[in-house]
């Protein structure tokens, strides 16, 4: 009699050990888990982690991806073997990409709120995390290769990793969320600390194939504290505080960020034509609401051959603002007139355009009233400008701030232009290669006292 697959045995294996476990109670099990972790902080050099940018690396995440949706029955065979999601088109969203001696063995995608909101909000409501300060991503599209996924996490928990400290560093995210299999929702909760965002589990989550979910968040400012406290004392193998937080990973290769930007688009044209039109029909199955987002967010006459055509007279709802805004996370001090330099107010930009930025503030601020502000657009890149506090920004946000550019110097209108220029992570890098952009703006006349408190409030900058 022929005998059965390993692989089959193998699931028989893991299915009666997870049944086993079910029986113990919950912390028993969460701590068998536990002692389970074995990450290493040097993993093999062999291994690279970076964000996918080119159509090689896209290709083959997504290619590892439908396989591994096919093989758990999350998705239906493909023509084309790629699973492709219209969130992929997105600027808001970035794929992490895992590889092994150049060949692709691990993926996640890492959803930033944007034009199409979440896949999980379809299923799961986001109202308590919304409520919460800080933005929100979700964590998308994960899947290792199968001859990884026997080695106790050798490529998922780099991959963890990588997310982990391209969420905190550079994607300006506080709150994950994710829908997993219910199978796989322990290992989150035990290991990561994610808690759920409802108890009951979602019997048909169409996102997945229509496979059972459970949705689940995680606050990663206080999982910081709550890693310490679980895994602070645990060698430094079982560690995932000392992992997570503290160590700093060589085989990750982070992204160029000339300027304090807060997404890594890297869909061109040709991209988008290749992935969404020519490879897969993702164009073709969308919808006229996502098809005048997508017209919207990609403005460009560059890119309006390659996104699926608007019916005859309908044009992409209009711009309601004349400049358009980009996303960064700048520190920043602002000093109202007639105050003290030592009561200059430290601040955070979040989105600047060339008319006006957005702050977080940590106090009120006299609306009308015209300021200075030095912004710290990127590293050894401050801007100089007078500003004036105009509007709070949202309401039932009184910390969100907008405000006016009344004058700016040439940092702050090279760094707006190059953004404006650079549709993608990419071409913003080429635009400020060549710019003229100065680390000391010039200043206007003014006298020896009044510059000499403007240089003690804009000093304090990089104190914060």
């Amino acid at each position: 009699m022929k005998s059965p697959p390993r692989r089959t045995l193998r699931k028989v294996a893991h299915e009666g050990l997870r049944r086993a476990l079910a029986h113990l109670p919950r912390e028993m099990r969460f701590e068998m888990m536990r002692a389970l972790v074995d990450c290493d902080p040097r993993p093999d050099p062999r291994l690279r982690l970076k964000i996918a940018e080119t159509q090689d690396e896209l290709e083959a995440c997504f290619a590892l991806l439908h396989d591994a949706y096919v093989a758990s029955g999350f998705m239906k065979p493909d023509p084309s073997g790629l699973r492709v999601t219209p969130y992929h088109a997105l600027p808001t969203t970035t794929t992490l990409c895992a590889s092994f001696d150049g060949e692709v063995v691990g993926t996640m995608s890492l959803i930033r709120e944007g034009m199409f909101g979440f896949p999980l909000q379809s299923a799961f409501d986001l109202g308590a995390v919304r409520a919460r300060e800080g933005r929100i991503a979700e964590i998308s599209a994960l899947a290792v290769h199968p001859s990884f996924r026997r080695t106790g996490g050798a490529i998922l928990f780099p991959l963890m990793k990588f997310m982990y400290e391209y969420c905190t560093r550079f994607f300006d995210t506080r709150h994950l969320v994710i829908a997993v299999h219910p199978h796989k929702a322990e290992l989150y909760e035990s290991l990561l600390l994610f808690q759920r965002l409802q108890q009951q589990v979602v019997d048909r989550y169409d996102f997945a194939g229509g496979a059972p979910a459970v949705g689940a968040t995680l606050d990663l400012q206080q999982a910081r504290v709550d890693f310490e406290s679980l895994y602070g004392r645990r060698r430094e193998r079982r560690n995932l505080h000392r992992y997570f937080v503290v160590e700093r990973m060589p085989n990750i290769e982070w992204p160029e960020r000339p300027l304090h930007t807060t997404n890594d688009p890297v869909m061109t044209p040709a991209l988008l034509d290749w992935f969404f039109n020519q490879r897969t029909r993702v164009f073709d199955s969308l919808d006229l609401r996502r098809r005048l987002l997508l017209h919207a967010v990609y403005d460009d006459p560059a890119y309006a051959a390659v996104l699926p055509p608007l019916p005859a007279g309908r044009q992409p709802r209009p711009v309601l603002r004349r400049h358009p805004r980009f996303s960064l996370k700048c520190p920043a001090r602002v000093l109202p007139d007639g105050c003290d330099p030592d009561d200059a107010v430290a601040v955070e930009v979040v989105d600047i355009s060339a008319a006006g930025f957005q702050a977080v503030v940590p106090r009120p601020l006299p609306l009308d009233a015209p300021a200075w502000a030095w912004v710290e657009l990127g590293a050894g890149l401050r801007a100089r400008i007078r500003a004036t506090p105009v509007n709070a920004a949202r309401p039932g946000a009184p910390r969100n701030v907008g405000f006016r550019v009344d004058e700016a110097d040439e940092v702050w209108h090279e760094a707006v232009g190059a953004l404006e220029a650079g549709m993608t992570q990419r071409e913003l890098v080429q635009a400020c290669r060549p710019s003229a952009v100065r680390s000391a703006p010039r200043r206007s006349a003014a006298s020896a006292p009044e510059a000499s408190a403007q240089a003690r409030a804009e000093g304090r900058i990089s104190a914060r």
